[in-house]
């Protein structure tokens, strides 16, 4: 039998929430290995938008800590949990100045209206932070093991940031600079990948998980893919010594301080879908775009007592999806609708072609709509809809506009096409005479810039979501020039929130209320701080970084009371 392997803290999973408690934990003075069970690194963390959620951070200069506390506290309803609160803020500052001096290059006060604008204590900017692009020759040989950007959001592989650099790729056909920028863009990406097999230029998401494996190569953690821990291990005590691994390093790891969960959540497992997803009981009405999510923590605490807390009010932080097919790969693909349907000239309807929500909505919140729109009914779906000039200047989604041919997006079933509305209908199987009528009814308030029914494009995210300098409002505007477009969407997400029970040590607790020793979770294996509500830009990367510096910095203290108390 090999020898085990020791060290003082193991971390299973790479994301913002793992990496971001070991980088503490090295800190400290302990060695830390990461195992990762996926041939990359970074989880969906890297491939996520890059933005973290993080009020009391050092650019929130027009803010209160009551107001970030009556804001989330709106939003998680029933679920609000403010001892829980209290820890997340509290810690806010401390860590993000930690990230900072670890090399972590933020950007703060970047606009970035929260979710629901119309809550109380909601903000305009300063409680999301975002992370400068990074330069991947930082990682040395580990270039190429950061888990490449979700390709259907890239433009032909360059993937643009949130703010003014996405808003220049949107518009290259109309403008010369736009379009000069945009070339720019793709083809240094291109030339990039073809001498190097990636671009150098990293962002959202990938330039987070650049900066912090950066950080993490720099302390010598230990960073192990293609790595998958099968088993816990206990002592004869119940304290978490360790686990058992399989894969490119097999055998058994010692940790001396303890376990930390930070795999995800369950999004990608269909059995537990069925068990916690109400829109889905046969495990097939769900497609995450989630790396990783296979409720692997979850699973692995069960065993010891752990379970699962879904008193949150939403499971996961919704997102509607559309699948289709590659032309070049060949496969299955996943495009998740962040922002694309707030844009002007573009709207959603259901089976029955009628508007249901606000298409302005945050992603989060327009799944709410979507599920209990379809909650008697088979399958939860619907459709978006435009016409020929949003087609052309905005396109859908993974649908490019102009010049962009969109026979190709047609060919991938992405996108369908037809004349006139009511063929339109038709082809996607929903009555046309309704449809007709929706359309018309919402062109004639469109036409004035106004949504009597949803008040779409009536707050300041909205329009953040649209285009905002269209007149007169940056979301709307009416379909009526031939020929029309339809996408199909579906049930997504982008991590649970329903997640292993926790203390505000970050420690997986029984029923019973007692932790088990040596075992934490964090990130979207924990339950989600915020109840179920999705508060702004980067919700889910806020708190897994927040609290997995909190693990980090406290685990040998933890280990230090066990010892103490035997």
């Amino acid at each position: 039998m090999s020898q085990p392997i020791h060290t003082d803290v193991l971390v299973i999973g790479s994301g913002a929430a793992g990496v971001g408690t070991a980088l503490k934990a090295a800190a400290q003075g302990h060695s830390v290995i990461i195992i990762e069970k996926d041939q990359y690194l970074g989880g969906t963390s890297a491939i996520c938008g890059g933005w973290g959620w993080v009020p009391g951070n050092k650019g929130g200069t027009d803010d209160t800590r009551a107001e970030a506390k009556e804001y989330i506290k709106a939003l998680a309803l029933d679920s609000y949990d403010e001892d829980m609160v209290d820890v997340f803020l509290d810690a806010v500052p401390e860590a993000m100045q930690f990230y900072e001096d670890e090399g972590v290059q933020m950007v703060y006060g970047a606009m970035s209206p929260d979710y629901q604008m119309d809550a109380p204590g909601a903000k305009e900017k300063g409680r999301a932070v975002t992370f400068k692009r990074a330069d991947a020759r930082i990682l040395g040989e580990d270039r190429l093991r950061v888990q490449p950007y979700l390709m259907p959001y890239t433009v032909y592989g360059y993937m643009p940031e949130i703010g003014p650099d996405i808003a220049k790729m949107l518009k290259a056909n109309q403008s010369i600079p736009n379009f000069l920028y945009a070339t720019k863009n793709v083809l240094t990406t291109w030339a990039q990948t073809a001498l190097f097999k990636r671009a150098y230029t990293r962002t959202n998401g990938n330039a987070l998980m650049t900066w912090m494996f950066a950080a993490a190569r720099k302390a010598g953690i230990r960073m192990w893919t293609n790595t998958e821990a099968t088993e816990l291990i206990t002592n004869d005590s119940g304290v978490v010594t360790g686990a058992r691994i399989t894969g490119e390093h097999t055998g058994v790891v010692e940790a001396r301080l303890g376990v930390v969960l930070a795999s995800g959540g369950f999004s990608n497992n269909p059995e537990l879908r069925k068990q916690f997803f109400e829109h889905d009981p046969n495990g097939d009405d769900h497609f995450t775009p989630t790396i990783g999510h296979d409720g692997d923590a979850y699973l692995m605490a069960k065993e010891l007592g752990g379970y699962m807390d879904d008193s949150v009010h939403q499971p996961a932080s919704w997102g509607p999806v559309t699948t289709f097919q590659t032309l070049v790969k060949k496969k299955p693909a996943i495009f998740p609708h962040l922002r694309a349907f707030g844009l002007p000239g573009l709207i959603a309807v259901d089976r029955d072609g009628v508007r249901f929500a606000n298409e302005s909505l945050s992603y989060h919140d327009y799944g709410v709509e979507m599920i209990n729109n379809d909650a008697d009914r088979e399958k939860t779906f619907g459709w978006i809809i435009a016409d020929a000039k949003a087609m052309h200047k905005y396109g859908i989604g993974y649908a490019k506009p102009w010049p962009f041919p969109k026979q190709i997006f047609e060919a991938e079933k992405f996108l369908i096409e037809a004349p006139t509305i009511e063929e339109l209908a038709k082809k996607i199987g929903v009555p046309a005479g309704t449809l007709r009528k929706t359309v018309d009814e919402f062109n004639v308030h469109a036409a004035r810039g106004e949504d009597p029914v949803f008040k779409r494009g009536s707050l300041k995210y909205h329009n953040f979501k649209g285009d905002m300098e269209h007149k007169p409002n940056p979301n709307l505007e009416p379909l009526d020039k031939g020929p029309y477009f339809a996408v199909k969407i579906q049930m997504g997400d982008l991590g649970t929130y329903a997640g292993l029970k926790v203390n505000d040590r970050s420690e997986v607790v029984k029923p019973d209320g007692s932790a088990i020793p040596g075992l934490y979770a964090v990130g979207t294996a924990a339950v989600s701080v915020f109840g179920g509500g999705y508060p702004g830009y980067g919700a889910n990367i806020g708190p897994a970084m927040v609290f997995g510096y909190l693990t980090g910095r406290d685990i040998a203290a933890h280990a230090a009371e066990r010892t103490a108390g035997n």
